[in-house]
């Protein structure tokens, strides 16, 4: 029996591993780029939060620092919009792309957008699969005599894939609210549009490169069940 950490099976992995490292270089690139453009209105990333929110009648979300980078979240449960130091003072078409991204993510709470429903109910189911799926795998493995065990582990991984798929569409709604809003209310000029589409572009390939992840990985746990009944 091959370990299940590395075997002939990790060529399954390859194509999504590539990925994913081309997803973090251009993401980098982007916000080192895009961080350095002053936008011609000078708004800060806060300031760009606000307007939009309160434009869309959601004046009860707050804004709050959020310490690291690219550390810029919605969190519905406190109906709170949490930014980076960078994207809440910074005045750049990376910090009001990354704002407008986040508060695309507000409105789509505040409209009952389904994915983001669902999404969100998945949470609490995901966070306990992905923590036993690795236990129940290993016992799988390594416990001959119970292999069901492998396949409890394999249809918790399962989860993490759908949620992974489910996240794809909501990341790409929010990155679209957030061009037309900014386009149509002027925070970002037409000629400062196209880059703040290609920060946010950036951004999603790394969405894109997690779910090839996750599908590429239980396409391996699935080989190595598949190998370890013959």
């Amino acid at each position: 029996m091959y370990p299940l950490y590395f075997d002939n099976t990790m060529i399954i992995l390859i194509p999504a591993m590539i990925l994913t490292m081309y997803a973090q270089g251009k993401i980098n690139s982007a916000y080192s780029k895009f961080s350095r453009i002053r936008t011609t209105r000078g708004y800060t990333g806060m300031q760009t939060a606000r307007e939009i929110l309160d434009k869309n009648g959601l004046n009860n979300v707050q804004i709050e620092l959020v310490a690291g980078k690219l550390s810029d979240h919605y969190d519905p449960r406190t109906k709170v919009l949490r930014l980076s130091n960078d994207v809440y003072y910074g005045n750049t078409i990376a910090a009001n792309s990354i704002a407008a991204h986040e508060v695309g993510h507000a409105l789509q709470h505040a409209n009952a957008y389904v994915p983001l429903k669902v999404r969100n109910s998945l949470v609490p189911v995901v966070n306990l699969a992905s923590n036993l799926a690795w236990v129940f795998i290993a016992a799988g493995m390594f416990i001959a005599a119970m292999p069901a065990l492998f396949n409890i582990g394999v249809i918790m991984f399962s989860a993490s894939v759908l949620f992974q798929l489910i996240t794809l569409p909501v990341e790409l709604n929010a990155s679209s609210k957030a061009i037309k809003l900014l386009a149509e209310m002027g925070i970002l000029s037409p000629s400062e549009i196209p880059q703040g589409r290609r920060m946010l572009n950036a951004a999603a390939l790394t969405y894109i490169a997690a779910a090839a992840a996750a599908i590429s990985q239980l396409m391996r746990l699935i080989a190595i069940r598949d190998r370890n009944r013959r």
